[in-house]
């Protein structure tokens, strides 16, 4: 009996011993090893080497998209991965119905590096219950592409509905068309966000100004390539783009140029969220704060020509990528952009009306 009681004793300190063993290397194992799900591009390998060489945590990253990201925290209610990527308008409302992340500890990032405008639009537009959920990383514009030599009056989206520019402006029918001419003509479509009368009075006042330009507009251009066209050729002036495009035209003619609107270019911003069981919150600060380090920064911004909120990465981009930035997205336009929102459930189905009665107008 006694040598069974001893076994069973020590049979138990084995068990225990091998359990706090385990324990610490699972733990070990978690702290040098981060799940990073985002976009494509957004993790250079180059970058993902040299994070490695510094920390001694090895990067896995998993590509997805906005969809996906959400579908599978959910899925694990916050868990599966270290770090997300998300669209800034695509946090506050997953997180105050399914909780899938947790809230930033700015305490634990580098804010001297950061853009502060950028990280005063991400803390406000990720704020839920008083605490915000995103630090800001990637972000592109829609403002004006404009032939200068053609149209050299064009400042604001609502220029491109001056009679004198008839047949010589496009834009696409698209929501981004109606926010931007709501700016433009003193409204503020985001803070009507919240009020859906309000909201729909906007839009009946800009569907009308855009149904009487009409005979303005050339053509609603559908894709990036069909405005490359369109500008090349002559056959249109001004349009609304994105940057990339009016800087790809500037390097082709001079005349032609990307402009940020006197009422402020629209814009996007890509993010680092943390996920509610992140096993990794240390690493993924230390990525963060590595990844926006300046000279980081433009290795991406080099490659795929989207800025970044790391205000110094100028200094260690290509010069013509650098003369990009400088002539149409400086720290000035940059405190005048109006950042996308969370968009309400409903709105989109009040927009989809209205643009079909403007599509369909003579």
């Amino acid at each position: 009996m006694k040598r069974i009681v001893k076994l069973t004793v020590f049979l138990v300190l084995v068990s225990l011993v091998l359990f706090v063993v385990g324990s610490q290397v699972i733990a070990a194992s978690s702290s040098n090893v981060l799940r990073l799900i985002t976009w494509a591009g957004y993790a250079p390998e180059e970058l993902i080497a040299k994070f490695k060489a510094e920390t001694g945590i090895e990067v896995e990253v998993i590509l997805s998209n906005n969809e996906e990201m959400i579908a599978k925290l959910r899925a694990t209610r916050g868990g599966g991965f270290d770090l997300a990527q998300p669209s800034q308008d695509r946090i506050s409302s997953v997180v105050a119905e399914y909780g899938i992340y947790q809230p930033i500890d700015y305490s634990k990032v580098n804010l001297d590096q950061l853009d502060p405008s950028l990280v005063a639009a991400v803390k406000k537009n990720t704020l839920v219950d008083g605490k915000s959920y995103g630090v800001p990383h990637v972000y592109g514009t829609s403002g004006l592409i404009v032939n200068f030599e053609k149209a050299p009056d064009v400042k604001d989206y609502k220029d491109l509905l001056d009679p004198k520019y008839t047949g010589r402006v496009s834009y696409r029918m698209k929501r981004p068309t109606l926010c931007a001419m709501g700016f433009s003509f003193g409204y503020d479509p985001f803070e009507l966000y919240n009020d859906l009368e309000g909201y729909q009075k906007f839009l009946d006042d800009i569907s009308e100004k855009l149904i009487a330009a009409k005979p303005v507009l050339r053509i609603y251009w559908d894709s990036g390539d069909q405005l490359l066209e369109l500008m090349r050729s002559g056959e249109v002036w001004a349009a609304m783009g994105w940057e990339q495009a009016g800087w790809k035209l500037h390097e082709e003619n001079p005349n032609i140029d990307y402009l940020a609107p006197t009422s402020g270019a629209l814009a996007w911003v890509d993010t680092f969220a943390i996920p509610a069981k992140s096993e990794n919150v240390e690493g993924a600060y230390k990525w963060i704060n590595f990844i926006l380090r300046p000279e980081n920064a433009a290795v991406f911004t080099n490659a795929e020509k989207y800025g970044t909120a790391s205000k110094d990465a100028g200094k260690y981009l290509d010069p013509h990528i650098a003369d990009n930035f400088a002539r149409g997205l400086p720290p000035e336009v940059l405190a005048n952009i109006n950042w996308y929102p969370t968009v309400p459930v409903g709105l989109e189905e009040m927009e989809g009306k209205v643009m079909d009665r403007i599509r369909a107008a003579k």
